[in-house]
């Protein structure tokens, strides 16, 4: 009998990657500081005790993909291109991972050859389309409010309106 060895995982499959991560603490830096302009990658870098070069990378990405802003410049720098209370964690994640999909079959039809015959493709539709409402119902604004519960259920998240919808500091919980 031949066996398959399957490879050992940690507690925790599905994660962020660590730029993604970082990604979303630098978003939250620029959201916790309107007051000021713009930012530029050295100043964030020793804010957020992250090396230069990734906070460089991490901005560049981010303002390819339209969430920051960038003007040159000597008082040059970065600045959210959005309200945080407009920008999810649905856009921040996939700004920085690319779609937003738990498997394959959910990227793109036929990236998968076992697509058509999959008993399992149909449930991980539902709970992909769940996680993507999720991370769509939070956005930066609630990252950075030290009001918002540490602790919530996943119906709790998905039974909100998104902020946008309400105005900012409005919640159906």
């Amino acid at each position: 009998m031949i066996r398959a060895s399957i490879p050992e995982v940690s507690d925790s499959v599905f994660r962020l990657s660590k730029i993604t991560d970082y990604g979303i603490v630098i978003l939250a830096h620029l959201g916790r500081e309107p007051e000021i302009v713009t930012h530029n990658a050295r100043e964030v870098a020793g804010q957020v005790d992250l090396p230069v070069p990734v906070v460089s990378k991490v901005l560049k990405t981010l303002a390819r993909k339209g969430l920051l802003e960038s003007q040159r410049g000597a008082k040059g720098g970065y600045l959210l291109a959005r309200r945080p209370e407009d920008l999810t964690v649905a856009d921040m994640v996939a700004a920085l991972e690319g779609p937003l999909a738990i498997t394959e079959c959910n990227v793109a039809p036929q990236l998968c050859q076992h697509e058509g015959h999959c008993a399992v493709k149909g449930p991980w539709k539902v709970i992909n389309d769940v996680m993507k409402e999720a991370l769509a119902r939070v956005t930066l604004a609630d990252l950075i409010d030290p009001s918002f519960p540490s602790e919530i259920t996943p119906l709790q998240i998905l039974g909100r309106l998104p902020r946008s919808e309400t105005g900012p500091g409005v919640h159906h919980d």
